[in-house]
């Protein structure tokens, strides 16, 4: 088993080249509104650039509205978008219908409380589960997840860094993980050094 790890909130070519060279799978980019680490489409589109074929380029959004999420991930040369926010099935649906693979990011215990109707109707390509407190570096307790686990592969975030993610992968057992917060040295800074240990941290209770 490998672990899936995804770097988020890059805004530099320096740190996108430092994610891809760690060996993640993916990187992505915040094009939501209000947050230290939001860049514009057009700069999305020259980092995203650099992003070799086999490392997914992922938009992140927040609350935007599945036409707007579509025509920002068109200008950024996107394929893949991330939503935190209140979408519903259907317009996970529409953001599939434009060509776009999508990533539903929900908090544990919203999580923890929709019914499993609702979880399947959804149809994502991947399920990001996430602190209360999206973004705010704060461990959340895992054991919704050990009690009910999640019906597809999923993505675990919140809280995650070099020292913990380990740890959280051996009790959780995700698919992937996902950080932002934890490889910065400060709010929104990027470090070069924390994205390497952390790739090879998350990555170092694999199997063959």
């Amino acid at each position: 088993m490998r672990t899936w790890v995804k770097i988020c909130g890059l805004s530099t070519p320096e740190t996108v080249d430092a994610a891809v060279e760690a060996g993640a799978d993916a990187v992505g980019f915040v094009l939501a509104e209000g947050s230290p680490r939001t860049v514009d489409a057009a700069t999305v589109r020259e980092l995203a650039a650099r992003v070799p074929e086999h490392v997914e380029a992922v938009g992140v959004f927040r609350g935007q509205g599945v036409e707007r999420v579509i025509e920002l991930a068109r200008a950024s040369g996107l394929t893949t978008v991330q939503l935190h926010g209140d979408e519903s099935p259907a317009d996970v649906a529409a953001a599939h219908a434009a060509g776009l693979r999508v990533v539903r990011a929900v908090d544990v215990a919203t999580y923890a409380a929709e019914p499993e109707e609702a979880r399947v109707a959804f149809r994502e390509d991947l399920l990001l589960i996430d602190a209360v407190t999206p973004g705010a570096g704060a461990v959340f307790d895992g054991q919704p997840l050990l009690d009910a686990p999640p019906h597809r592969e999923w993505l675990l975030a919140g809280g995650l860094d070099p020292e913990n993610v380990a740890a959280r992968v051996a009790e959780l057992r995700p698919a992937g993980v996902d950080v932002s917060s934890g490889v910065e040295s400060s709010r929104g800074v990027k470090s070069v050094a924390l994205i390497r240990e952390f790739v090879a941290a998350a990555r170092s209770g694999d199997t063959a």
